[in-house]
């Protein structure tokens, strides 16, 4: 699998990750999930987070070519998810991910906490792309 990979994004509120050519962000805290998921990504892009309500960064795939996005980007992307999360220790997990227009947010709710509509589920072993 071709795939290219960089770590950065030191000083931001989330962390960036590179698989075959798409961005991939990643919250660093609750507040930071919020930022990431309402300020920075587009509605076309496709939001991740662990199922089950397990506590964890949410995750964006930047999709600014409007394009289907590959299984293995979806992959990276759904294990940098379940790394990022109190899953990693788990053999397995289940990352639900869909559109960002997708993703909902109550004024009451704390923050990172997040309703989502239309997903779909795909089960990984968590962990980070080698460089």
């Amino acid at each position: 699998m071709d795939q290219e990979v960089a770590l950065g994004s030191r000083g931001r509120p989330y962390r960036t990750l590179r698989a075959q050519g798409f961005e991939i962000l990643v919250g660093r805290e609750a507040e930071d999930n919020d930022f990431l998921t309402f300020q920075v990504a587009e509605p076309h892009d496709v939001w991740m987070h662990v199922a089950g309500g397990v506590p964890g960064s949410h995750v964006v795939v930047r999709n600014p070519e409007k394009v289907e996005i590959p299984q293995p980007v979806i992959q990276v992307a759904a294990a940098a998810a379940a790394w990022y999360s109190k899953a990693r220790g788990s053999p397995r997990a289940e990352v639900h991910y869909c559109p960002v227009a997708n993703v909902s947010k109550d004024e009451r709710a704390p923050a990172g906490q997040v309703e989502i509509t239309r997903w779909k589920s795909v089960h990984v072993q968590p962990g980070l792309p080698a460089a």
